[in-house]
């Protein structure tokens, strides 16, 4: 198990040249890696992997964590029953944030899920190489645009293996493609229940950093939000027999300034 973080001297310390430490989940011995390929980490003397949750950190965790501050990281997490587990991030309004490079099955997914509560996934989407083609591919050939303002997509899920190795997440997934700083752009995926299809909202990176840092956004609001607004657009089609077309103008604007009056977010 890769730690950025071990106890020397009753301190959080990230890793230096000739340190050691002990693991802040079972207090066993660590030892520094700073080597010149691989990421500075403490690393257990002994083989045990003390949460087996836990995956070898990459360049790509390591730069998402360093997006919040030191204290949040890494924060170990406890249960009633004495089980305990590191989450990658713990907000100062309680929200886990866990960064998913590798493949997880979903016994283990929801295993997490249950354990952090209030929790968000940040899924890596590069790591398999179709995924991102496949994905845009869903968004556009066998997706529909419900919305402008904010932008929403009800896709079809089977034809993206990334959506459907997810889709039964019970808390919210945003899948990361990376792109440039200024226009690196998430993709939150919104189950909408298993007889109907789910929704995908871009937000970009820097929004979703603020939310957290600033502690003054609802996530689950916001979705709470989306999912409304969809099933205000399905009553409205099942009306459109009898609308005109000035009609359904006005139900547009109607629902778009429902939205904001919500106090729909930038996205």
């Amino acid at each position: 198990m890769k730690l950025r973080f071990s106890i020397v001297d009753g301190q959080r310390r990230e890793p230096d040249s000739g340190l050691t430490g002990e693991c802040p989940v079972f207090g066993e011995p660590t030892i520094a890696k700073c080597g010149e390929i691989k990421v500075w980490h403490w690393a257990h003397k002994t083989k045990r992997n003390c949460d087996h949750w836990w995956e070898n950190e990459t360049e790509w965790h390591r730069s998402w964590k360093n997006l919040f501050p030191g204290e949040w990281q890494e924060a170990v997490q406890w249960a009633e029953d004495g089980e305990k587990h590191v989450a990658d991030v713990k907000t100062d309004q309680d929200w886990v944030i866990e960064f998913q490079h590798s493949y997880i099955d979903s016994e283990e997914r929801r295993s997490r899920e249950a354990f952090y509560g209030n929790m968000v996934w940040i899924v890596d989407g590069l790591r398999r190489k179709n995924d991102l083609k496949k994905f845009s591919e869903t968004i556009r050939d066998h997706g529909v645009q419900i919305s402008q303002d904010p932008p929403i997509w009800n896709i079809f899920p089977s034809f993206s293996r990334l959506v459907m190795d997810w889709i039964t997440s019970q808390v919210p997934v945003f899948f990361d493609f990376g792109g440039r700083a200024d226009r690196h752009i998430l993709s939150l995926l919104i189950p909408m229940g298993p007889d109907s299809n789910p929704l995908v909202v871009p937000v970009r990176k820097e929004h979703f950093i603020d939310w957290h840092l600033k502690g003054d956004f609802d996530l689950q609001q916001f979705i709470r939000q989306v999912r409304d607004y969809e099933l205000s657009r399905k009553r409205a089609q099942s009306r459109q027999a009898d609308l005109t077309p000035l009609d359904l103008i006005r139900e547009q604007a109607r629902r778009r300034r429902a939205w904001r009056q919500r106090g729909g977010p930038r996205l």
